[in-house]
């Protein structure tokens, strides 16, 4: 069984700049866990893990490829089955969202 995305020891995003922006509480897979104010979702995600979501057509780990909006590889799903492209969304309080890990989907 493979190791839920967002508890993947390392993240794949380090911040080091720009720390002094408001928190931003979301859920990820059922977890609470917080981001700055003005983060987009796949900032937000990739700050507490290595992957974003995994593949629907092989299940290999993605975490986005161009990050700016055009190769559609960075597509998230919230708790209620809405697809956020997660590199041009912005996270907002309360956002709940699932990585496709099995008992989150």
């Amino acid at each position: 069984m493979t190791q839920p995305l967002h508890k993947i020891p390392v993240a794949l995003f380090q911040r080091v700049a720009e720390t002094g922006r408001p928190a931003v509480g979301f859920v990820l897979d059922g977890q609470a866990l917080s981001a700055l104010a003005g983060d987009t979702v796949l900032t937000a995600v990739l700050t507490h893990g290595a992957q974003l979501r995994r593949s629907e057509f092989s299940g290999a780990p993605r975490a986005g490829f161009c990050l700016m909006g055009a190769c559609q590889d960075c597509w998230i799903t919230t708790e209620s089955g809405q697809r956020l492209r997660a590199c041009g969304t912005f996270i907002e309080e309360g956002m709940r969202l699932v990585t496709g890990e099995e008992g989150h989907e």
